[in-house]
């Protein structure tokens, strides 16, 4: 059964489907640009999915299937213009949803369910997996208006090969869905056609497994990619015996014991 959580403002549309929260940015005539408006009903639907002790997942998607995003909305006299910025606040709207995806505690996943441009493409790289249609392209177009992609550039260059990230930049250039697959940017393609049941399939092994071991495991994950070798070592060390401390971990070996299926309480 889907219950709608929120349909107040229908540029974000946020609905609860078992357990996996979906928000789907829905400005289908704007190719699902991004402002300030939107970007901060995706924070406000990530903060009201952690907050949600039933959900286990995040799904961020587009409206229609030409495209998941195409980056910020340039069109004149548009509120919450991307490169306005206020003094007075020291985070851009952009950047703190940035951090919010950074620090959730839920996997997120993206339903590229179309073309996924400039910061559109850094929303893609700050989630967690993404499963996209094989016909979609993707690219960093700011150089084709004067600009470079320099606040999803942080991201980026934790997903791209360097060389190919440098291309895509300079460029502007589309890439292809294969190209995205085969830079790592995307963890499955598969024919339009397809793309539910795959997200449907990953989702399955997704939500049933501890939430607290993924909790646990996002923070170590992006902790350790920071450190150095000998940092990150001390640092797995040292949550080793945090994670078996807690419930699920005692629940999962007891049922690995029994030969049961475990129930995880995300404790």
């Amino acid at each position: 059964m889907t219950e709608s959580v929120d349909s107040t403002q229908n540029d974000v549309l946020v609905e609860r489907k078992g357990a996996v929260q979906w928000i789907t940015i829905n400005r289908e005539a704007r190719r699902n640009a991004l402002n300030a408006n939107v970007i901060q009903r995706i924070d406000d639907a990530i903060v009201s999915a952690q907050a949600d002790g039933q959900v286990r997942a995040i799904v961020i998607t587009g409206a229609g299937d030409k495209a998941f995003c195409a980056g910020a909305d340039l069109a004149k006299g548009v509120k919450g213009f991307a490169f306005d910025v206020d003094f007075s606040r020291p985070k851009h709207y952009i950047v703190q949803l940035f951090k919010r995806l950074q620090e959730c505690t839920l996997p997120v996943i993206a339903r590229v369910n179309g073309h996924t441009m400039a910061g559109g493409f850094g929303l893609l790289c700050a989630c967690d997996m993404a499963v996209a249609a094989d016909d979609i392209r993707i690219g960093t177009t700011e150089s084709k208006i004067g600009l470079t992609p320099m606040m999803i550039l942080p991201y980026m260059l934790r997903i791209l090969p360097p060389r190919r990230l440098q291309e895509m930049c300079i460029t502007g250039e589309q890439f292809s869905a294969q190209d995205a697959l085969d830079w790592g940017v995307v963890n499955y393609v598969v024919p339009r056609a397809q793309l539910d049941e795959k997200l449907n399939w990953l989702l399955a092994r997704v939500v049933d497994k501890s939430p607290t071991a993924i909790r646990l495991g996002k923070q170590a994950f992006n902790a350790t990619r920071d450190m150095g070798l000998r940092e990150a070592l001390e640092y797995a060390q040292a949550m080793v015996p945090v994670m078996s401390s807690t419930e699920d971990a005692k629940e999962g070996l007891l049922a690995f014991q029994e030969k049961r299926a475990p129930d995880f309480s995300g404790n």
